[in-house]
């Protein structure tokens, strides 16, 4: 049971309490099985499971659906951590909007899953709980692992929520996309991780990393669960000031086999030295795919993509900077008693971030202090407006983008956690997304010559999932990179 899609799992527990319970049972049984070597997931209670799905109506459309939660999003009774060690004890006594959305569609909450602290990394490498701290609220002793090779990395920062839907640990997750979050992951997992339209859901809730690039979406096995999944977490909350006041389509509308005469944009930009040579291999591939299908596949430029990763680590850590001051210790999470404020503050903040927090933080106050802002901050919003420029005029001429997802396959664990450069890296291709605000998924595409899993990335205008998934629909259903499992 703990193999099958979102539409399989309903349809199987049709308002059935005990099939649902046997869902549960069945997902239990695998987390029990590989967590040991994947360590997706921190804080495993079968009892709050069982609690959260007994809470839930059988009259509910979506009843019995478990979906794991990445460790950023609060859950009212849940320690919400964001895999630091200075919101250690933190129980939200509330539920994010997109919990209370699921609950709503008779969902629940089935574990929360590892990422890299406040969100910040490409590999889940820089969570609190590698090496088994917080009295072993892990499984698995050190990093999560890549379900298709342990040695590997599965991305980040929502390594956890990627890695527990390709070892069939869940039926399906949520996770935070800032600068790739979900579609890197997805990617390196070979699963579907859709980040939709800024604005489209809700980020209350959320515990924010870069208020005008954070935006939540769902991992799935399959772009029709996708579909599914957006269409219950997404629409307006009066509660977020970002949210936007449109309607929320049928998405599973827009899931039809065919592409005949839609026009797939290239952009050149995205081919770049260094990229691995699956990589390379496997998005010309697809792109061979989409021409048999009848979609016409033209050359598009987006001139400003290479300037992505500075804007990106000027804007994303300034917003770090500011929306991690308020983790002092006084209020909540981890507290070092001083014998002054002051002694009390600074060795809360020292004590409680990791390495990777700091460096963050010290970057987004430089660029944002007297002197700097001007030079940097605002510099960087400018490039911004030309990135999105640079996108509405490419929509002109294609209805949707095709790239690589990540310029590599996997790599292994520990071998860029000394170079954050190269790390940051990592997302080249799928930052530009967060800073024009537009939807972005990647799927499987292929697989690299050792057997790791290689995605592509699929963009499309604002509001326009309807695109993406019917042209990621298309491709999975004359393809069958998705149905293969990694063998654990």
């Amino acid at each position: 049971m703990n193999t099958k899609t979102i539409k399989d799992t309903i349809a199987h527990i049709a308002g059935d309490k005990a099939k649902a319970f046997q869902v549960l049972d069945a997902l239990y049984e695998r987390i029990s099985s590989v967590e040991p070597q994947v360590g997706a997931y921190v804080n495993v209670s079968k009892e709050k499971s069982i609690e959260a799905l007994s809470a839930v109506e059988t009259s509910k459309l979506f009843y019995g659906l478990p979906v794991s939660i990445k460790d950023n999003m609060c859950i009212n009774g849940w320690e919400t951590t964001c895999s630091s060690n200075i919101l250690n004890g933190f129980v939200p006594p509330y539920d994010a909007t997109v919990i209370r959305k699921l609950k709503d569609a008779g969902a629940y909450p089935l574990v929360k899953c590892d990422m890299d602290e406040f969100a910040f990394g490409s590999s889940c490498e820089t969570s609190c709980y590698n090496g088994r701290a917080f009295d072993q609220k892990k499984i698995k002793d050190g990093p999560c692992a890549n379900p298709w090779d342990t040695t590997k990395v599965p991305g980040g920062s929502s390594g956890g929520s990627a890695a527990c839907v390709a070892a069939d640990e869940a039926i399906c997750s949520l996770g935070s996309d800032t600068g790739g979050s979900i579609r890197q992951p997805a990617s390196l997992c070979g699963v579907v991780g859709l980040k939709p339209t800024y604005g489209r859901v809700s980020r209350y809730g959320l515990i924010a990393f870069g208020s005008s690039l954070d935006q939540i979406g769902p991992f799935t096995k399959t772009v029709e669960d996708s579909a599914t999944m957006l269409g219950i977490i997404a629409g307006y909350d009066e509660k977020d000031s970002t949210s936007v006041n449109v309607p929320v389509p049928d998405y599973t509308a827009s899931l039809v086999n065919d592409v005949k005469g839609m026009k797939i944009g290239i952009p050149k930009e995205y081919f770049v030295d260094g990229m691995h040579p699956d990589v390379k291999k496997t998005i010309d591939a697809a792109i061979a795919t989409y021409k048999k299908l009848g979609a016409e596949c033209v050359d598009i430029s987006l001139p400003h993509t290479k300037y992505a990763v500075s804007v990106y680590y000027i804007i994303a850590t300034a917003e770090a900077s500011s929306n991690l001051a308020r983790f002092d210790g006084v209020q909540y999470g981890y507290r070092h008693h001083g014998q002054t404020i002051h002694d009390m503050y600074f060795k809360t903040r020292d004590e409680g971030f990791g390495a990777e927090a700091k460096r963050r933080i010290l970057l987004g106050t430089f660029v944002l202090s007297s002197g700097y802002y001007d030079a940097y901050y605002l510099k960087a919003q400018k490039v911004r407006t030309l990135m999105i420029n640079d996108f509405n005029a490419a929509f002109e001429k294609c209805d949707v983008i095709l790239t690589p997802t990540s310029p590599t396959p996997a790599f292994g664990i520990g071998e860029k956690s000394a170079d954050p450069i190269s790390m940051y890296l990592s997302d080249i291709f799928t930052i530009p997304a967060n800073i024009a605000g537009i939807p972005a998924m990647a799927m499987p595409a292929g697989f690299s010559a050792e057997g790791l899993p290689i995605g592509m990335q699929l963009m499309a205008p604002t509001f326009e999932e309807g695109r993406i998934f019917r042209v990621g629909y298309t491709f999975e259903q004359n393809t069958d990179h998705h149905i293969k499992r990694p063998v654990l």
